[in-house]
């Protein structure tokens, strides 16, 4: 494992909750990895599984989809949407050579900085352990 190695992650985060947080721990200043790549989308449930996949095969180390928690979807139910996309796509990227451990969907509310905060410092940790995404090694060579 490169010792030097910082992951590369995307976050599709809702507009309204995750986004909204991430703020929060910014102006709260909260530290954690500036690793991420912040991606704000209406709902979570517009996250369309080819959109992660590309992400992958462009060389990203993982993926964190975030949004409301479920049953607090400003658009009723794009949040279970996304939970039901989320399950398929983990098990298909296994048959595609990508670990589902580098996809993460979790639920982080508008007032939970530090949460969203503690959530990246996780992912970080996580992908570091796991190693570089091996597709990105491809598209360098």
């Amino acid at each position: 494992m490169d010792e030097g190695f910082e992951p590369t992650i995307i976050a599709f985060v809702c507009n309204w909750c995750t986004y909204t947080a991430a703020d929060l721990a910014g102006t709260s200043r909260l530290s954690y990895p500036s690793n991420v790549r912040l991606i704000r989308v209406m709902c979570t449930g517009m996250v369309d599984p080819k959109y992660i996949i590309k992400a992958f095969l462009e060389g990203t180390d993982a993926v964190l989809v975030s949004g409301c928690h479920p049953g607090d979807c400003h658009y009723i139910n794009g949040n279970y949407k996304a939970r039901r996309r989320m399950k398929l796509l983990k098990t298909i990227l296994p048959q595609y050579g990508f670990d589902e451990k580098r996809i993460k969907l979790t639920w982080i509310g508008a007032s939970d900085g530090i949460q969203f905060a503690q959530t990246i410092r996780d992912m970080v940790v996580e992908i570091k352990a796991l190693g570089p995404n091996e597709a990105k090694q491809a598209a360098v060579v």
